[in-house]
């Protein structure tokens, strides 16, 4: 074996000489080191400790044992009883912090479900499941804005400024609904894809408000109708009519959010006020909104006064600034999806309103 730098500087003396190797570092590989003589020509013999090899070899529970005893004892010293406290402290404050960083964000990337899945609506129990390939990406739907209004907004007056020339006055007590200036547009676009003319003037005016309020969210009427229907059938569900108010009679109230069934569990939010429900919220009117979401999001789209989320002019334009929340472009197929599944996050549910909604605009061209 080559012998090192000091071995190869020793001397030697007769057949039994001796090879001495001063200990450095490889001799902390030793199980014990014991004093031995160093020989050297010129520098006397001495013996030499190495006094730390012995302390790297202890034990680990022995070892564990003298830092443990180490910590007690500097505790209990003026400057561990201030500084121990103090550590604890700071180890608590990081831990908070790195889990508010790991939490907080997915909360607030969370979705917020409007609709309840498993609602009253005719195609409730067709959306058990999640569909086998991938959500589409393609063209969106689109059926166009009513005819003769541009594309960049709604013609001079209307409707902050009231109803074109003609019409008579709205207000609360008028029975007058803003969306009747689009009755012969809704009669006829109606005809062609199935929809109720009543039902059609709530959709088409939701489009036009939002073009006129949030034009950057390019919502279109069929993306509204497609939820209407999924959710209600457009304000037909357990036998409810939907009147030329456009208000749903009998009110249409879903099923107790129990947590059964794959249904949320959601104590009661609105002491019954809107859905009737003392102990448990319910997904209520045409558009199927938890009575939470409506407080916060709820419109007055026929100008009588009142949000009521069984009346579907209130209950399309509510669901329209609800789906361009947070600067959402839905000409985006991303802005899109996200806004249906921030509707009701079930991907088999959107897959349903894309269809219906590709289905109308489809249908909707001349």
């Amino acid at each position: 074996m080559p012998k090192s730098a000091a071995e190869s500087g020793a001397g030697t003396s007769g057949d039994d000489a001796k090879t001495v190797t001063v200990v450095g570092v490889a001799g902390l590989a030793k199980t014990s080191v014991d004093e031995v003589p160093v020989v050297s020509a010129s520098v006397p013999s001495r013996r030499r400790r190495v006094p730390f090899a012995h302390a790297v070899r202890l034990p680990p529970r022995q070892a564990a044992a003298s830092a443990a005893r180490a910590t007690r004892a500097w505790a209990r010293r003026p400057s561990g009883r201030l500084t121990l406290p103090g550590l604890f402290l700071l180890a608590l404050v990081a831990a908070t912090a790195a889990a508010g960083a790991l939490l907080v964000p997915a909360t607030i990337r969370a979705p917020r479900t409007v609709a309840e899945d498993s609602s009253a609506g005719p195609t409730a129990a067709a959306r058990p499941g999640m569909p086998s390939g991938p959500v589409p990406t393609d063209g969106l739907p689109s059926g166009g804005l009513p005819s003769g209004f541009p594309s960049g907004g709604l013609p001079s007056g209307f409707p902050s400024g009231g109803l074109p020339t003609g019409q008579p006055t709205i207000g609360p007590g008028t029975g007058v609904r803003p969306s009747d200036a689009l009755a012969g547009w809704a009669q006829q676009v109606g005809a062609k894809v199935g929809i109720p003319a009543v039902a059609m003037q709530a959709y088409g005016y939701a489009e036009l408000m939002l073009n006129q309020t949030n034009r950057s969210c390019a919502l279109s009427w069929t993306t509204l109708a497609a939820i209407g229907q999924v959710e209600s059938g457009h304000g037909s569900a357990n036998g409810a009519r939907l009147g030329q108010d456009g208000k749903a009679l009998p009110k249409i109230i879903g099923l107790p959010l129990d947590g059964n069934g794959g249904r949320m569990r959601i104590i009661d939010t609105d002491r019954g006020v809107l859905d009737g429900d003392l102990t448990l919220d319910r997904a209520i009117g045409p558009m199927q909104f938890i009575p939470t979401t409506w407080q916060e999001i709820g419109a007055d789209a026929d100008n009588d006064g009142v949000k009521d989320p069984h009346d579907l002019d209130d209950a399309a334009l509510a669901a329209g600034n609800y789906l361009c929340k947070g600067g959402r472009n839905l000409s985006i197929p991303t802005d899109w999806w996200n806004a249906i599944l921030s509707y009701n996050d079930v991907r088999r549910y959107a897959q349903d309103v894309y269809d219906t909604a590709n289905r109308y605009g489809r249908a909707s061209r001349p």
